[in-house]
């Protein structure tokens, strides 16, 4: 016999929330309020007769009732989403979601070669800062991965530590960070000859990863430099990559980027490198395809495509 089911709003909230261990995250992704998704796994308790949350100061976490139920709940939603795709049929249509910084310096140059060896996938390509993993206490809250575009396959490009349940995550680069300026930088009043010449030129502190201390700064760069005269904390600061490497295109002083993001900016000489010293990223960026989607032909072309292109970089000796 069937049995009755409890509201499916509250089903999706509560795995929303247990995803994110947020109301407010799941609240962005389900594009309601906070106290609705609180409401709606209200009511999911209510009609369990258990708590699926121990609702802390500043954090949810899920009870041991609330773990037993999601792995399958999870699973029937990858079904649904399976069913109505299978019925919709996305054929070769892909919508990519990345990062502002990687797509306009490293996708979008390389995008044409994708089109040409798969004439037959429709493609867009979609931009957000939200594709930067959050964190808050040590804890990644990812952002909503994709804008469920109807009928299109739907892929993520993310920066972050690529923890993301109810995704196929592959590593795509793990970017060392080096100082990049204009190249009228290195003439001048101040000619920047050594690191400690950065005491006349503004440091660009690009702030696009949200915690100061995951981020490369530019205290580790001088330190690795051995540039003990220079102020690491006075200069321009920035929310955004893309706008902090434009100040720098522009002269308005240096700053610390991933190289592969400005690689065709130095071979064009819009760029240099005046020191060969480098930091390593705490994170990388890489691709999330959902479980549902994976075996889709555009998913799966995307990926391979993507995957050889970073395989095919040049390395250093």
């Amino acid at each position: 016999m069937f049995q009755r089911l409890p509201p499916i709003q509250s089903l999706r909230s509560f795995e929303s929330a247990a995803r994110h261990s947020s109301f407010k995250l799941a609240a962005l992704e389900l594009n309601v309020t906070p106290a609705a998704i609180s409401q709606q796994v209200k009511v999911l308790e209510d009609y369990l007769g258990v708590a699926l949350f121990r609702r802390l100061s500043r954090r949810l976490e899920i009870t041991v009732e609330g773990e037993a139920m999601l792995p399958k709940l999870r699973e029937a939603f990858g079904c649904i989403v399976e069913a109505i795709e299978a019925a919709r049929d996305p054929g070769s249509r892909l919508l990519i979601m990345a990062p502002p910084n990687f797509a306009a310096r490293w996708l979008v140059p390389n995008l044409s070669d994708f089109a040409r060896r798969h004439p037959d996938i429709e493609f867009q390509l979609s931009s957000s800062v939200d594709a930067i993993d959050r964190y808050d206490a040590g804890n990644p809250h990812l952002m909503p991965l994709l804008d469920h575009r109807i009928g299109y396959t739907e892929v993520a490009i993310r920066f972050g530590a690529a923890q993301c349940p109810g995704y196929q995550v592959d590593p795509v680069l793990a970017p060392d960070y080096t100082l990049v300026c204009s190249p009228a930088l290195l003439n001048g009043a101040h000619p920047l000859r050594t690191p400690d010449d950065l005491r006349w030129h503004v440091l660009i502190d690009d702030q696009a990863i949200p915690g100061e201390s995951l981020r490369p700064s530019w205290e580790e760069w001088l330190q690795a430099a051995g540039a003990s005269t220079v102020d690491a904390t006075q200069g321009l600061r920035f929310g955004n990559s893309t706008l902090a490497l434009e100040a720098a295109l522009n002269g308005q002083g240096v700053v610390l980027a991933p190289e592969p993001l400005v690689a065709a900016e130095v071979a064009a000489g819009r760029l240099v490198m005046p020191f060969d010293i480098k930091v390593p990223s705490r994170f990388c960026y890489y691709l999330a395809t959902p479980q549902a989607a994976v075996e889709r032909p555009a998913a799966r072309a995307f990926r391979a495509w993507l995957l050889a292109q970073v395989r095919s970089m040049p390395t250093e000796d």
